[in-house]
């Protein structure tokens, strides 16, 4: 029914593992651990760029919480209005909130193919997808895009003496699939190296959620939606690692390490360019402050005081023209050359009567 997801995962693991092949052998339990590390690698630089935006978008919701919330605070009685205004100012700054899901959402199809490929390696159990194929029909039948060679290849590595495919509660009967195949397994070696990877894969994910939430603004971290999330990243999913790794084969917990490997350092890359992108923006608008600044040593110009008195040579002239239809002159500004206190003029011939009074 998901033939579409297990056959390219197949194909991935597959030529990993003939990658590995050359170097270590094809039976050997590196190899194929190596084949599950890079299948990982290989889909998260596939997602590379998906990752990049979910980042961005992240970032942009937390700083559209305060419209947001004024928005909610707005039309709170008026649901269908508010989710046509989040509609509108996701629209209005290039939002678009799916991209911050579809990392995690392509992860999950790859994960259960992987389960169900490295399952299928071994068939001889009776459970829920199990063929109940005894220990030959099994290491004579293909596996997807794997031959039968394969199959035994796979059952025959071992990582310090523990089948890939193998997980700590591995039923008696599907342990017997390994017997021409290096020995039947005890249990105690499968838990010594599935027991370390659990808690690695635990603590990856621990330290990768705090990393996340770290850079998270106080706004954002206060969001009651926002802080269950970061709860649950932080406390239930690393303790979702080690209540279900004794269910989960080795090669599983080694893709949740590596997975959780390149988180780490994929973080730290995105976040670091895009903080060298902010601090550029900073600097450039220093620089164009700068640019618009006076020199230093100029004497700064007041535009105001510039256009005032540009305005009056048109009321003079307004002045005289009156006065020249009227057949009188009025004096200037420069002729009178007084003024009240108050910014009025003066009669121009005002000093005139007085030396008439005088006389």
């Amino acid at each position: 029914m998901l033939d579409f997801i297990y056959y390219p995962v197949s194909w991935i693991l597959w030529f990993w593992h003939r990658v590995f092949g050359f170097a270590f052998g094809a039976d050997n339990g590196l190899t194929w651990a190596l084949a599950v590390v890079f299948l990982v690698f290989t889909l998260r630089l596939v997602l590379y760029k998906p990752f990049v935006k979910q980042v961005r978008t992240t970032k942009q919701m937390q700083e559209l919480q305060p419209q947001i919330k004024e928005l909610q605070k707005k039309y709170k009685n008026d649901r269908q209005k508010m989710a046509l205004e989040m509609q509108k100012l996701q629209k209005e700054n290039g939002f678009n909130p799916l991209m911050g899901c579809l990392p995690i959402l392509a992860q999950v199809p790859v994960f259960l193919g992987l389960f169900h490929v490295l399952r299928s390696f071994n068939r001889t159990g009776h459970g829920f997808g199990q063929l109940g194929l005894t220990p030959e029909q099994n290491a004579n039948t293909a596996n997807y895009v794997f031959s039968a060679a394969d199959v035994q290849s796979f059952l025959s590595a071992r990582i310090f003496g523990a089948p890939i495919s193998a997980f700590i509660t591995t039923p008696v009967a599907e342990l017997q699939a390994f017997a021409d195949f290096g020995g039947v397994p005890s249990r105690l070696s499968i838990a010594l190296v599935a027991i370390p990877l659990m808690v690695i894969a635990g603590l990856a994910t621990h330290f990768n959620a705090r990393a996340s939430v770290a850079r998270q603004t106080p706004e954002a971290a206060a969001n009651p939606q926002a802080a269950m999330m970061n709860k649950l990243a932080l406390w239930v999913f690393p303790l979702g690692v080690l209540v279900g790794g004794p269910f989960l084969p080795i090669a599983i917990l080694l893709y949740w390490v590596s997975n959780n490997i390149w988180t780490y350092g994929q973080q730290h890359l995105v976040f670091g360019r895009m903080e060298k992108e902010e601090e550029a923006k900073k600097q450039a608008k220093l620089e164009q402050r700068a640019q618009n600044a006076p020199k230093p040593g100029a004497k700064p110009v007041n535009v105001k005081k510039k256009q005032a008195p540009a305005a009056a040579p048109d009321t003079a002239s307004d002045d005289t023209a009156d006065a020249s239809t009227n057949g009188t002159s009025k004096p200037s500004k420069q002729a009178s050359g007084q003024r009240r206190p108050a910014g009025q003029k003066r009669p121009g011939n005002r000093g005139r009567a007085n030396q008439k009074r005088r006389r």
